[in-house]
């Protein structure tokens, strides 16, 4: 698992690679943590790009979701987007797709968060 964090104008995107299982996830929760208050120190949202994220277990779904939680409790926009068939698959037999917002690619969530 590999997470490239960029910080751009309104937004903070991380582009997530690999796989997210049990032994990523703690990693990637940290990283998440600095992503979500660095994003709320600028008031940017954050977007995590998932076009290279191969797989999630439901370890990586927590840590989906408890960003997701403190990028609300900031006050600050959350989405994740470019889901491959694999992950998309996961979200929705989960139901994260109805608990987090998914969009289709980059674009889509830029324009929604960054307005």
């Amino acid at each position: 698992m590999n997470a490239m964090i960029e910080e751009l104008p309104q937004l903070t995107c991380v582009k997530a690679s690999g796989r997210l299982d049990f032994e990523a996830s703690s990693g990637f929760q940290t990283q998440m943590e600095a992503a979500v208050a660095g994003a709320a120190t600028r008031g940017a949202a954050v977007v995590i790009d998932c076009a290279s994220l191969e797989y999630v277990s439901s370890a990586g779904l927590r840590v989906f979701l408890v960003a997701a939680r403190a990028a609300k409790a900031a006050n600050i926009g959350f989405a994740v987007c470019s889901l491959v068939p694999a992950v998309k698959e996961v979200f929705e037999v989960s139901g994260f797709g109805r608990i987090i917002d998914v969009q289709a690619d980059f674009a889509a969530a830029s324009a929604k968060l960054a307005g």
